[in-house]
């Protein structure tokens, strides 16, 4: 799976994607990451990308041209149009589900905004997507994206090392991950759970379903809403 990341700071989404199971997944060709900086596109002597609001406001705003025509490189690149996903907070909030349908994908190009966002009338011509992590404001859309590549790329075939460490997890089933213990058997005199000690699969994954769902309710009850 190929990433295509429309950025200003190429260098901030490069230097992350080779660390840690992405670096990995990446030098083991599973995915690639390919930061694109937008400003090589600029038609600007000093590679400018930025300009006044129409209508007045506060901040600038990035121009048209210079997105349009580096998405337009990327697809060309690909050898189609592909989904293009723009990282604002003014969208739904991404998930699992998402992540689990984007890696579907052969390519896929994320859109990192930056100043007061990005021309209507580009978003308008290029986007399939919008993508939000959460209900706050960032300084641009790096970090946003680097969050959808990360949860993505675990959906993956070859990224991770045990193929069930996608799959049974936090949001997976719709329940939060049961609490989960390793060695020594007791520490700070706290004992580890009696059944996972006891070898019977059968009752070590009821409880585990039974703890998840206790979790859930606890700390997120609004995903048992459905359920």
């Amino acid at each position: 799976m190929r990433f295509h990341v429309m950025t200003l700071f190429p260098e901030m989404i490069g230097y992350v994607s080779k660390i840690s199971i992405i670096g990995r997944a990446a030098e083991n060709g599973a995915i690639e990451v390919l930061p694109v900086n937008i400003r090589d596109y600029s038609a600007e002597k000093h590679k400018k990308v930025d300009d006044y609001t129409y209508g007045g406001g506060a901040g600038m705003l990035m121009q048209a041209q210079p997105v349009y025509d580096c998405w337009k490189s990327i697809c060309s690149l690909v050898g189609h149009k592909t989904r293009t996903v723009y990282l604002t907070p003014q969208a739904r909030v991404f998930t699992q589900k998402d992540a689990m349908e984007f890696a579907g994908d052969e390519d896929i190009i994320l859109l990192c905004g930056h100043y007061e966002g990005i021309d209507e009338r580009v978003l308008e011509e290029i986007v399939t997507d919008y993508v939000s992590i959460g209900d706050y404001v960032l300084t641009g859309g790096e970090l946003p994206a680097l969050v959808l590549i990360d949860a993505i790329s675990r959906m993956v075939p070859g990224v991770l090392s045990n193929s069930d460490s996608g799959e049974i997890e936090s949001f997976s089933d719709g329940l939060l991950e049961y609490p989960q213990y390793t060695r020594p058997a007791v520490w700070h005199e706290k004992e580890v759970p009696p059944i996972l000690l006891s070898g019977d699969h059968a009752k070590v994954e009821a409880w585990r379903y039974e703890k998840a769902v206790e979790r859930t309710r606890q700390r997120r009850p609004e995903l048992l809403e459905d359920k």
